[in-house]
């Protein structure tokens, strides 16, 4: 990819269209922070993983499962905000090094939940670990958005987030060659281990699996904290002195339309995507009969099919304004997400993997678009906007409770509705922006 790019979401009177994504003397800490999208993405998409395999080694139902992703997005709904604020004061560097040490603790957590054997323990430990990832993508979007010149803001952002991906799919493969035991008993052979007294021990065997990935991700985590740490950091546009926050007049952030939709769609985006995934698995089971190793690796693809359309997303956006290519794949989602309710089996597996291709570029957008020209609010603005990730806190559980009731194709109409609601906002967007911009022409800053 180019670092000289064309805006993709801009405003009239550009002043400099052949600025670098990346000016020379912030490359360092540019890709120390891009690589937080990178490490991000391992626990979440491990969570994918822990949902099948709790399901099996705590013997819980499809709803309980779900608490998996409930815990876990409620440490970015309560921590976000209190990280935007410390980060308005301290600065993105101080925030980004909190994070990695919360996400490092509640990795090695895992050691002590798997020999306690308390399924609590482990949710306990995801939210301490979701609670350091609200510090880093509190942090690191508006960072690598007011890194370099406001004209390529969106391009930037897209082009770090191209990374999550990428952390997505190594999680993944990870999780479905050392997590998952490839051990799937039938219930003849679950009495013939009870009748021996040997069926708690396999449980427990199972569950201690999930250590040696977490306890290896926590020491690269605080490893990485330590090299944010004694790495300098510039100051960026936005980092305002407390004298500056304390006389803003600006318009606040609740008057701000193009603000709050961007708030409420990206509550929909990443319900649906963390719900699409984390029941990916089990509806491959269910309709093709294939294993949960085999199904993880299914799941590998789809995220293969996340990174590509990420990619091609980003080089797409310096010709297409972004609000109509959010709502292009919006619209796209909706209808082939609707096939895999109505069509489940290999034609519904294919329509969900198509689906993540779709589902690339809707985050970065809908942050790039959400935090464009909020000044001096722009990190508590990424806060809220952070904390409206809680939408995988929501749909999951809601997504295991409609399977429980019916069967797992139908639960993927909560998503399809989601994303519905995705398409509608990039329309009412592209309206607010107008609008303002003409209101505000400072709006055109980001």
């Amino acid at each position: 990819m180019p670092f000289h790019a064309t805006p993709a979401v801009s405003a009239p009177g550009s002043k400099n269209p052949h600025a670098p994504l990346v000016p020379r003397d912030r490359m360092l800490p540019f890709v120390l922070v891009t690589a937080l999208f990178f490490l991000w993405a391992v626990p979440n998409n491990f969570n994918d993983i822990l949902i099948r395999q709790f399901m099996k080694s705590f013997e819980i139902s499809r709803l309980q499962a779900g608490l998996v992703q409930f815990a876990f997005y409620l440490g970015y709904f309560f921590l976000a905000f209190p990280a935007g604020v410390i980060m308005r004061r301290a600065g993105y560097k101080a925030g980004i090094v909190i994070g990695l040490v919360l996400y490092g603790a509640g990795c090695i957590l895992f050691y002590p939940a798997a020999h306690v054997g308390q399924y609590w323990f482990f949710l306990t430990a995801l939210f301490v670990i979701a609670s350091g990832l609200a510090f880093l993508e509190t942090g690191a979007s508006p960072f690598i958005i007011q890194i370099g010149d406001a004209e390529t803001a969106a391009q930037r952002v897209n082009f770090s987030q191209s990374f999550n991906p990428l952390g997505s799919i190594t999680a993944v493969l990870i999780g479905s060659r050392f997590i998952f035991s490839g051990i799937e008993l039938k219930p003849e052979q679950v009495a013939a281990l009870q009748a021996a007294g040997t069926y708690q021990a396999y449980l427990k065997s199972e569950t201690l699996r999930v250590v040696t990935p977490y306890l290896a991700l926590g020491a690269l985590v605080l490893l990485w904290a330590l090299l944010i740490a004694r790495t300098p950091f510039p100051h960026t546009g936005m980092d305002h002195s407390r004298n500056t926050l304390e006389h803003d007049v600006s318009k606040p952030l609740w008057k701000r339309k193009h603000f709050v939709f961007a708030v409420f769609a990206q509550f929909l985006y990443v319900g649906a995507q963390v719900g699409a995934w984390s029941w990916q698995i089990p509806y491959v089971q269910t309709y093709t009969g294939l294993g949960e190793r085999k199904a993880g690796y299914l799941l590998t693809l789809a995220l293969a099919a996340f990174t590509a359309g990420r990619f091609f997303s980003t080089w797409l956006l310096r010709h297409v304004r972004a609000t109509r290519l959010l709502a292009a794949y919006a619209v796209i989602n909706a209808v082939v997400c609707g096939i895999a309710v109505l069509r489940p089996g290999w034609v519904g597996v294919v329509c969900l993997v198509a689906t993540s291709f779709f589902m690339s570029t809707m985050y970065p957008t809908i942050f790039a678009l959400g935090v464009k020209g909020l000044g001096t609010h722009t990190k508590t603005g990424g806060a809220v906007i952070v904390m409206s990730i809680v939408g995988g806190a929501a749909i999951p559980p809601l997504m295991g409770h409609v399977a429980d009731l019916s069967n797992v194709a139908v639960s993927y109409v909560v998503p399809v509705l989601c994303f519905v609601g995705v398409a509608l906002y990039a329309w009412l967007a592209a309206d607010a922006d107008r609008e303002e911009i003409a209101a505000e022409p400072e709006l055109a800053e980001i």
